[in-house]
This record gives structure tokens, sequence and C-alpha cells, in this order.
């Protein structure tokens, strides 16, 4: 979608990257390490300093110990966290929940472990998952779950009770959690983010993954980092060697002084999107979308059956060729396109300038439709 709002001069929507600058001290801290010759491989499982800053963040905001030295395992951003937890613990025929809609990744990545996914329905508005149907998904061939907290691509926060079945599920059926917490620090409307990692019991038995990338707009630096209990953080690492030795070691540098912002920090980053997801709920609710607002990351999934074309891609692609903005069709999300057909996917981590373009296009889209 990114490369077809380049081809049509698009308002681009889709894809999930800030068009705003970085925070300039970080930017800085990458520059000054390359002047400093950080130009070299570090080890393979991340800087020290780096992981002992990681370390300090999740002690200062959840409480939680973690080992720098055996818990801590920098890699390639999230993406790359998440196939290395999976391919470190997964075994072919073996099964992986996973609720559904989910991210993209989630798919490829099961199967290059040979995996199965068992899905899982999130279902809207409010985006909650069947108990019933959660504890039916458990079997003696079920290694993990996968759970992304803030969602992707709903914008759902999971509660501690939702959380806390997960938990008690994970625990007899001897199952790992492998949660991607991306979106930590990107919640609204009085929304609290809970590690799975910090419930009773989840502490040795869940993989948490996480990134530089959301909460510090530098989505194209690809620093992540897997924590996980000493055995499991093993073989994660090894793993994560073959894959790619490293991440950029200027940029683990610059994430050092990343991960020491206070608290202002992330309750300013909270307020800005949620500013702008007010802005671009607000027109799609106005140009005869119906939205259901996220708690948390910085996406829209919108209901589109009022517009009448046939499916989402007939629809996504109307809406760039025609009107001049860029989502991503709904059927991306779900393993069966018909559950999405009539869903569509919009992003508002955009400056306020390509929100008003697009809210424009929009608009001007709707005053034809009427006329």
């Amino acid at each position: 979608m990114t490369r077809l709002a380049i081809q049509h001069n698009a308002v681009n929507l889709a894809q999930g990257f800030p068009d705003f600058p970085a925070p300039p001290e970080i930017k800085a801290a990458a520059q000054q390490a390359i002047a400093e010759e950080h130009n070299q491989y570090t080890i393979t499982w991340g800087a020290r300093n780096l992981r002992q800053a990681i370390a300090d963040k999740y002690r200062r905001t959840y409480q939680l110990d973690l080992d720098p030295e055996r818990e801590i395992t920098v890699c390639c951003g999230s993406t790359e966290g998440m196939i290395a937890a999976l391919l470190a613990t997964t075994n072919p025929s073996e099964e992986v929940i996973v609720f559904e809609p989910y991210y993209e990744n989630y798919g490829p990545d099961t199967w290059l472990c040979g995996a199965e996914r068992r899905l899982v329905q999130l279902h809207p508005p409010d985006w909650r998952f069947d108990p019933d149907e959660l504890r039916r998904a458990f079997n003696n061939k079920t290694k993990a779950i996968v759970v992304t907290n803030p969602h992707n691509p709903t914008g759902k926060v999971f509660s501690r009770e939702e959380l806390s079945l997960i938990a008690e599920l994970c625990q007899e059926h001897d199952t790992l959690a492998i949660t991607d917490e991306i979106y930590e620090h990107i919640l609204y409307d009085g929304a609290v983010h809970v590690p799975l990692m910090a419930l009773p019991g989840m502490r040795d038995r869940t993989i948490l993954v996480n990134s530089l990338s959301k909460t510090f707009s530098v989505t194209g630096w690809r620093v992540g980092w897997v924590l996980a209990a000493p055995d499991l953080a093993d073989s994660i690492r090894k793993v994560h060697d073959f894959l790619t030795v490293n991440a950029a070691a200027p940029l683990q540098q610059a994430g050092v002084l990343a991960l020491s912002q206070n608290e202002s920090f992330y309750r300013d980053l909270s307020d800005h999107y949620r500013q702008r997801r007010d802005v671009l709920v607000s027109v799609l609710n106005e140009t005869g979308f119906r939205c259901f607002d996220p708690r948390g990351a910085y996406y829209v999934m919108a209901d589109i059956s009022g517009f009448g074309f046939p499916d989402d891609i007939a629809f996504a692609r109307h809406l760039l060729e025609n009107v001049g903005v860029a989502a991503v069709p709904g059927s991306s999300f779900f393993e069966d396109p018909r559950n999405g057909h009539h869903l569509i996917r919009f992003c508002f981590c955009k400056k306020y300038e390509t929100l008003e373009g697009a809210s424009q296009r929009l608009r001007d889209h709707a005053a034809q439709l009427s006329s």
C-alpha cells in the first residue's frame, strides 16, 4: 500500500510509521555514537549498557527484575524478536494460538516454524474474546499463545481480567505466552498496560518482545529486544545469532538514552497520539465510516459496509486511486478474507498537516457521494 500510495500521490494512512521527526536528542545520541566509533559488532545479544538500560526501564515501570546478562536479548526490531522466539521454542506440528484479526507477520512466522495456528476471534465493537472459545483452543499440542497488547490492528488493550484468564490457561496446559508489547506506552481513555510476564506464575513462561520503533518514532532503526527466563533466552540467543548477529551498534547506544526518559515523556506520547486519533476518528465518522474507537496503538479499524462496495480490496483501491487516501484492506488481518471484507484499517501516526490533507480528500469524496 505504501508503494501504491507513492505511485498515486495518495496520503499514506496505511503503513504504521510516523511522518514527523524522531526526538532530536535521540538522533543526536546516534550521531554521537557513530562519531565515537560504535561501528563494529557488539556482543551478539546486545551491548551491555543497553541491556542494563532495558532492565532498569522494566524495573522502574513494571517492577520486573530482569538479569541483563541472562534474560535480555537485543535483536533487529520486534519483527526479528518474534520469529527468533518462535523458532527457538516451537516445533513442527505443534500449535500456536493467535487472536484474530492479527498482525500479518504471525502467519508467516508460524509457517516458518512448521507450526499450526489455532485462531481465536476478537469480536467487535470492543474486540473481546469468548473465554470458552479460548479454553477450547488449548490442547496437548499447544506450545504457545501470541498476545499483541496493545493490539494491532484493532487498538484493543487487554484487561487484567482477560490477561489473568490467559495466564491461568497457560499454566494449566504448560504453555508459553509470547507477547508483542511494542505499543505499551500508546494508551488512551484511562487504559493501562499490564505485561503478562508480571502476572503470578507467568514470569518464567512469558517471552516479551518489544522495540524502540513505535515509542520513539524510529521504525527504521530496527532495535528491539526479547525478555525471557534464562533457559528460553539461551535458545533465543542462538537463533538470533544466526539470523542477524547483532542490531546496529550506534543505534543501540542511542537506545540507552531513549530508555532513560522519565514518565512525563510517555504521558506526552499518549496525549500526542490521542489528539491525532480524535482528529481521524471524527472525520471518518463524519464521512460515512463506522469506527471502532481504539484504546491503544495508533490504528483505527472502520466498517465500510455503508459504501456499497463488494469487498475491502475494491474499496481500498477506490480510496487510493479516486480519493487519494491509502489504507489497509481489513482482510489482510484474517485467515479467511471474507471475515474482513467489510473492514479497513487507517493509521494516525502522522503530522496534523497529513491528517488534514486526508480529511479534506475524504470530505470531498463524501460530498460527491451525496450530490
